[in-house]
């Protein structure tokens, strides 16, 4: 596994959808108003990839490796590695406040104009959005990497599912930045930095992961992963894309994931 030729494009896929926070901060500091249809069908393709993805690739091959490895136990093995990871995710949610949550949606015509006694609470919103997106990522980051490395086919449609639910958490970083220090540059490289995580969550996989990876690991982590992302897309997309008040376009969304993602993967076989 040390020598996959998968890695550095592994590595490759992790980044750019990290830094994919930097297209929302693009769109936040030019745009005026919000598209919300882009958006909330952002959102709803990346979640119906996530879910669809998750149920009938990776979990299906971490119970096809544990029951191979354990026979029926290997099955137990996997349903706690999937709700382990759902679990994990929960935790995270809980620990990052909501008020500060990069989840909780923000317009970029709604944001409060520049003001003296603003300038400071809006610095710290923006920080601690970047912060909490960090945390949030890393997780993903690590998903990403691990699904990349074991099959690209797979790899590739959840970095685009990331980077586009990514997009809006650049948003929520990069909005109060600019308007706290007037400095696009400043909103831009908090918003990008944020989405460095990621790739940091791949590292670690790579550095603890990979020198002990069996069929046993990889199929506990691909369990772990199917849960991260489907907790993912349930507490974190599908809410998201209807809050942003376009019902309809969040669940032609996610029809639409669910429905490239099945035909990609019967494709690629």
């Amino acid at each position: 596994m040390l020598h996959n030729p998968n890695v550095v494009f592994a590595f490759i896929l992790t980044l750019l959808a990290g830094l994919a926070t930097g297209i929302g901060s693009a769109i936040s500091i030019i745009s005026k108003k919000t598209n919300t249809k882009v958006l909330s069908l952002a959102l709803g393709f990346s979640a119906g990839v996530m879910i669809y993805v998750s149920m009938m690739e990776i979990l299906s091959k971490s119970f096809d490796v544990l029951y191979h490895e354990y026979g029926k136990s290997g099955g137990w093995f996997a349903l706690i590695s999937f709700f382990g990871g759902i679990a994990l995710t929960g935790i995270i949610d809980i620990i990052v406040p909501s008020a500060e949550n990069p989840h909780e949606i923000k317009r970029v015509e709604t944001m409060p104009l520049p003001a003296t006694n603003r300038e400071q609470q809006l610095m710290r919103l923006g920080l601690l959005s970047a912060l909490a997106i960090g945390i949030h990522n890393f997780p993903e980051g690590l998903a990403t990497f691990v699904a990349a490395l074991h099959d690209t086919k797979v790899g590739i449609p959840i970095a685009i599912a990331i980077a586009l639910h990514n997009i809006p958490e650049g948003i929520a970083v990069a909005v109060p930045i600019f308007h706290a220090t007037k400095s696009r540059r400043k909103a831009f490289v908090y918003s990008f930095i944020s989405g460095l995580a990621e790739p940091v969550g791949a590292l670690i996989g790579f550095l603890i992961l990979l020198p002990y990876m069996s069929d046993t690991i990889f199929g506990i982590v691909f369990g772990c992963i199917a849960g991260i992302m489907v907790f993912i897309s349930v507490d974190e997309l599908l809410p998201s894309a209807i809050k942003y008040g376009e019902h309809h376009y969040s669940i032609l969304g996610f029809i639409s994931g669910m429905f490239i993602m099945s035909v990609s993967l019967i494709l690629l076989q």
